[in-house]
């Protein structure tokens, strides 16, 4: 994790003292959460347009949740947990490749094609499954042991993470710092270009995503 705080740390300044924070469990489930629903409004958008833009909406929420976790969070973990954290965390990644391979097959295709939303379906389980496990079993370990504070600033650095990560899935690419690491910073900047091209929703369609989360360029065809 050492080898982005140099990046991270220039990006804001650390609220980890504000009581309106989040620890690192409120910023999971907050992103757990906002990732169920762009995938809800992929399946109740009316046009294929839409259900394009929120494709790539939830594309790169999920891309980006997903890496950071892995380059913030585990790594906590591991150190933390001694060898339960580091068996806790080897689950969590290996749960990660099945959603990364899933959502790999899913972020350029067209929500018309027939394999779209069993697909789409089979990810959502995937990604439940790893969801329950790390509510059940990663974070109540985790925040036994870390005080308020360790957990509000954790939360702060895996928020900060996500900005500079790759926002597509990218399943061959290594998953354990600091190897993860390296790879972020060379498929980061592509897939920002490339988002460029890619239609998202409108800003006001988002629901609880800050302005400077929210991707920067929406309604390109």
């Amino acid at each position: 994790m050492a080898a982005l705080e140099p990046i991270v740390s220039k990006l804001s300044g650390d609220p980890a003292h504000d009581e309106d924070q989040r620890t690192i469990s409120e910023a999971i489930g907050a992103d757990h959460g906002v990732i169920d629903l762009y995938a809800e409004n992929i399946k109740t958008a009316s046009t294929l347009q839409e259900k394009i833009e929120w494709r790539n909406q939830f594309t790169w929420a999920l891309a980006r949740h997903a890496v950071s976790e892995e380059l913030t969070l585990y790594p906590v973990m591991e150190d933390k947990l001694g060898q339960k954290g580091k068996e806790l965390a080897d689950v969590d990644r290996g749960q990660h490749m099945a959603v990364k391979k899933d959502l790999y097959q899913l972020q350029d295709m067209s929500p018309d094609n027939k394999n779209f939303f069993p697909l789409l379906d089979t990810l959502l389980t995937d990604l439940h499954e790893h969801i329950e496990h790390e509510s059940q079993e990663d974070m109540p370990r985790l925040e036994e042991i870390l005080s308020r504070e360790e957990s509000k600033s954790l939360a702060n650095y895996f928020e900060k993470t996500k900005l500079i990560i790759p926002t597509r899935s990218h399943p061959s690419a290594p998953n354990k710092p600091y190897f993860e690491n390296f790879a972020a910073m060379l498929a980061a900047p592509i897939d920002k270009f490339m988002d460029l091209l890619r239609a998202f929703p409108e800003q006001g369609k988002l629901g609880d995503v800050s302005a400077s989360e929210a991707p920067s360029v929406v309604q390109k065809s």
